[in-house]
């Protein structure tokens, strides 16, 4: 898949864990664990106390856990990942003619504040 987004709002953030890229980032500024809670999307790896960007409103790319159907409602999983949502807070949905057949693909989606 492409790795081409629209964010529309990036924040540059004080990493307080490791984060891999293209993962999820929890409200503690760490790569999400399972069904948490989100500021959105980190468009660079980071150390603990770097500062990197992350893509809180309007499009990002993310890494999958799993495959994930087009149009699909996505949560965290314990890798920070994207799945598709099962009992977790909604964080994003998969746009239109995206989708990944498997875990370590690369998807756009559109995220959700919560």
């Amino acid at each position: 898949m492409s790795r081409q987004s629209q964010p529309l709002l990036a924040l540059s953030l004080t990493a307080t864990g490791v984060i891999n890229e293209y993962r999820f980032v929890s409200t503690t500024v760490a790569q999400a664990g399972a069904a948490a809670n989100t500021f959105g999307v980190a468009r660079m790896a980071a150390a603990i106390g770097d500062t990197i960007p992350v893509d809180t409103v309007g499009t990002a790319v993310v890494e999958s856990g799993a495959a994930i159907a087009a149009g699909a409602l996505v949560e965290t999983d314990a890798n920070g990942r994207a799945v598709t949502k099962a009992a977790g807070p909604a964080v994003a949905r998969v746009l239109p003619g995206q989708a990944a057949t498997a875990a370590g693909q690369f998807i756009e989606v559109l995220l959700i504040p919560n």
